[in-house]
């Protein structure tokens, strides 16, 4: 293995799963302080689902040019960017006096986010490239994305409950000020990057406009029905905008954001397309289960968060058993097991009962759905990296990271739809509770098709050889 000059494996790691850590915290960290944001800031009820969406859009849709700006600035130089723009806007956020207020603070945290994960994505792939040391380091990696995804709900209701809304916001700040000293002092500066031209903004500007007004039109079908003319004329909007972002990646002068014949690339598109409904499912359930907890079992913010634990451990505890299987099993293998088991938890999730309780009807699961995601999350991120040129690692990483994004918006704003019109206008716990079980079902049919995904798509690979789990011991984090 070859590391950079400067370089220190260890530091670089640790840098990367605090940053991947605190990223996933935020997709869910506002979840269960919901209500009391709403009632805070005087949020409508259309209005606050745009808490979620302004990050989870601007994350998903600028995550391409992140990925690009990585590959032609400098993986160190956008990680300190997207830091100190992360934890900037997670102060302001915290100050928030106003649903605009909180609203632009989302999207700016998005913004830097998007800085963010690909350019720690891509220098985990080019610091760690094969054998053992790469099986363990994105087994640490997909271990704290996993967790942040799952303990944002635990970290969320305890700060509401027993500090306020505003620390859902102020708790990025020591961890973006811890990040920025382990990518200062750890990370190297690299090789001068080539600059050959400048990337795309305008795709990346088309990219997220139409995924805002297409996550806008579901959003709003609550108000205006799928034939009005407000939400045909939305939707066909959004369809053009996403048309002219491929037409641009397509014949601009400047660097596209993504180099279409990278879905020529069976590991790239099988993953990215698994990637999109795993996004989905994952998201949708998440919201579901904590409405459930709250608004039909009447169960409190921080106790809603406690029970989300096992979620959180469990999801640890598939990515650690997915570094040990994964010196027997092939990536895809892993892809289906962890398909079919986060399939059946949700499946069993749409079980739930107005009557019901945390030991019956979330515990089990919730075990189960997360030790299958926590399965299939280290050995996606090493599926849709094969066969990258080193130079667009940045790029493949990002478009990784946006499917997952764009996944959660869209599953978010469809099964959420779905859902209200099953609870109709009478909400009482029976009717909730009707239209979350609705939603958590689908969510296991998404998984399923991603498993179909899987089978038909990836192709058949080795686990690592003999030889490649033998690699050179320095280059191990243990060394460092």
């Amino acid at each position: 293995m070859v590391i950079e000059s400067g370089a220190r494996p260890g530091l670089t790691l640790a840098a990367v799963a605090v940053v991947q850590f605190m990223v996933s915290l935020d997709l869910s960290v506002v979840n269960v302080g919901l209500p009391q944001i709403a009632a805070g800031l005087g949020f409508s009820a259309v209005g606050l689902t745009w808490v979620i969406h302004a990050y989870a859009l601007t994350f998903g849709g600028l995550l391409l040019l992140g990925g690009k700006a990585a590959d032609r600035y400098g993986r160190k130089r956008v990680l300190l960017l997207g830091l100190g723009l992360f934890g900037l806007a997670s102060l302001v956020g915290g100050f928030a006096q106003e649903p605009g207020h909180l609203v632009a603070a989302r999207a700016v945290q998005g913004i830097g986010a998007a800085a963010l994960a690909p350019a720690a994505l891509a220098l985990l792939t080019t610091t760690f490239p094969t054998g053992k040391a790469r099986v363990r380091a994105f087994g640490i990696w997909s271990a704290t994305n996993a967790a942040g995804g799952a303990l944002g709900v635990l970290i969320g209701g305890l700060l509401t409950e027993y500090a306020s809304w505003h620390w859902v916001m102020f708790v990025n700040v020591p961890m973006a000020a811890c990040a920025l000293a382990l990518v200062w002092r750890g990370v190297a500066a690299g090789p001068p990057p080539a600059r050959s031209s400048r990337p795309d903004v305008l795709g990346a500007v088309l990219a997220t406009a139409g995924m805002t007004l297409l996550v806008f039109g579901v959003v709003r079908t609550d108000q205006y029905p799928w034939t009005s003319p407000v939400t045909v004329t939305t939707l066909a909007v959004a369809a053009a905008l996403l048309v002219a972002f491929v037409h641009v990646e397509r014949t601009t002068t400047r660097e596209p954001l993504i180099r279409l014949g990278l879905f020529a690339n069976r590991s790239v598109a099988g993953a990215n397309a698994y990637n999109l409904l795993v996004g989905a499912a994952l998201a949708s359930a998440f919201y579901f289960v904590s409405l459930y907890l709250q608004r039909v079992l009447g169960t409190g913010p921080a106790l809603t968060g406690l029970m989300f634990l096992p979620l959180a451990l469990g999801v640890v505890a598939g990515s650690v058993l997915a570094v040990k299987l994964g010196y027997r099993l092939a990536p895809r293998t892993l892809l289906v097991i962890g398909g079919l088991l986060t399939a059946t938890g949700f499946a069993w999730f749409g079980l739930i009962s107005p009557d019901g309780a945390f030991t019956t009807d979330v515990l089990g699961p919730s075990i189960v759905a997360s030790v299958g995601f926590g399965l299939g999350l280290g050995p996606l991120v090493s599926i849709a990296t094969v066969g990258v040129a080193r130079h667009e690692t940045g790029t493949a990483s990002g478009l990784l990271n946006s499917s997952r994004q764009i996944g959660a918006s869209l599953g978010l704003a469809v099964l959420g739809t779905v859902a209200h019109h099953r609870t109709g206008q009478t909400a009482t716990p029976e009717t909730l509770n009707d239209g979350y079980a609705l939603g958590l079902t689908l969510s296991a049919a998404l998984l399923a098709a991603a498993v179909l995904i899987a089978l038909t798509v990836l192709r058949r690979t080795s686990p690592p050889s003999r030889a490649e789990q033998a690699d050179d011991r320095d280059s191990l984090p243990a060394r460092d």
